[in-house]
């Protein structure tokens, strides 16, 4: 007589599951080490180094021009991106960018319009540079960069070859009058980055012509390539 042996259910259970789980590691072939789509792109981005830029700023002003930049105003040129009004970071000083460290800067009256300064600057260096946005000021210790006139805004980034000259008007204050009004002794003057983030490279520090008298009405046009188009504002 044959005997029929019945397993415990428990047993017939416990086999399933074990045939069940190496069915579905087979099937599966992922490993501790995938990763998703979007953390490849991630991890394999590679980071665009900054524009910001240290030195010592030359010009015919009598300091060096190594003051932090100013905080970013209304409508001024550091009010461009999150990292506007940082003081200018250590660099390298590559960027094809106008500034301290390729040109010199000249601050002077012009009889008309009236109310006006013009800011020159010249590359002294040996390969073109390019004038980006508008000039950052700050007049004496303000904490706020000077605003910039939108409608100055130009079609093409001034180009600077060796020894060319780009310009920038200054408006001292509006024929209206404005608040806080001063004399003003010193101007330093900050450069904007191909970004238009900040500032980059060396500023210059710039003696005023005496009598200077400015007050909250006070703007810059963009990068002109005459000066009879930066004082038209």
């Amino acid at each position: 007589m044959f005997r029929i042996r019945i397993r415990p259910r428990t047993a017939v259970a416990a086999t399933a599951a074990a045939l069940a789980a190496l069915s579905l590691s087979a099937c599966d072939g992922s490993s501790s080490d995938a990763r998703s789509p979007g953390q490849a792109v991630a991890e394999g981005a590679t980071a665009r180094p900054g524009d910001n830029g240290t030195g010592t700023g030359t010009g015919t002003g009598n300091d060096s021009g190594t003051d932090s930049a100013p905080s970013a105003g209304k409508n001024s040129a550091l009010a461009k991106s999150p990292a506007a009004g940082k003081a200018p970071g250590k660099g390298s000083g590559s960027s094809d960018a106008c500034t301290g460290d390729n040109v010199t800067a000249v601050i002077t009256k012009v009889p008309r319009p009236i109310n006006h300064l013009l800011l020159t600057i010249t590359n002294k260096g040996s390969r073109a540079c390019n004038a980006y946005f508008a000039p950052a000021l700050r007049f004496d210790g303000d904490q706020s960069a000077t605003q910039v006139n939108q409608d100055s805004k130009p079609q093409a980034v001034a180009t600077l070859a060796p020894g060319r000259s780009a310009y920038a008007g200054v408006l001292l204050s509006s024929a209206a009058g404005g608040e806080h009004g001063r004399t003003a002794r010193k101007l330093t003057v900050y450069f904007a980055p191909r970004s238009g983030s900040g500032s980059t490279g060396a500023p210059v520090t710039l003696s005023l012509p005496t009598g200077t008298y400015k007050d909250d009405n006070a703007s810059v046009t963009y990068w002109q390539d005459s000066a009879a188009d930066a004082l038209q504002f």
